[in-house]
């Protein structure tokens, strides 16, 4: 190789660095400005809701971000592909109804269910491993108990003309 390709090679590089990973403060704003809907507030069963649910240790099961993007889809809604917490907080942002928190967590419900049925046919082809696929089964329903509370402590929130009365 001779020297000059190096060159040529070094130019294209800064001049691309240059270009499409600048630090410039307007060029940040501009991209992150779509994140501004991340930071709107959610009803407050939410964040308990994410902790415990997105957590495998806690629920007993790994949800990924397709099958948060399944269960949206499967009620209707359009959500898109980001963090998984990204994905809860924005599926239940909107939530004003006991019928679709209903819904949503029918689904959910729906996928652990299929992680327990998968749990259940290890657990018998691996005996040894069974006391640990028991405990994320226990885990597992005891996620869906706590779905079931949820929707009973909701409060439906009915729209009025005057948004500032309580």
């Amino acid at each position: 190789m001779k020297k000059d390709d190096f060159s040529d090679l070094r130019a294209e590089f800064d001049k691309f660095v240059s270009e499409n990973c600048s630090l410039d403060d307007e060029k940040l704003n501009s991209q992150d400005a779509g994140d501004k809907e991340d930071e709107e507030p959610v009803p407050q069963f939410v964040d308990a809701l994410t902790s415990k649910l997105l957590a495998p240790a806690i629920s007993g099961v790994y949800l990924s971000r397709l099958d948060i993007k399944r269960v949206a889809e499967a009620i209707d809604e359009s959500i898109p592909i980001k963090e998984r917490i990204k994905m809860v907080r924005a599926l239940f942002r909107h939530t004003t109804k006991k019928e679709y928190l209903e819904s949503a967590f029918n689904e959910i419900n729906k996928h652990i269910n299929g992680r327990i049925m998968i749990y259940e046919e290890l657990s018998e082809t691996f005996g040894a491993s069974k006391s640990i696929f028991d405990e994320y089964i226990k885990k597992a329903n005891k996620t869906k108990k706590m779905f079931q509370t949820i929707i009973e402590d909701f409060e439906e929130i009915e729209p009025s003309s005057d948004p500032m009365v309580i």
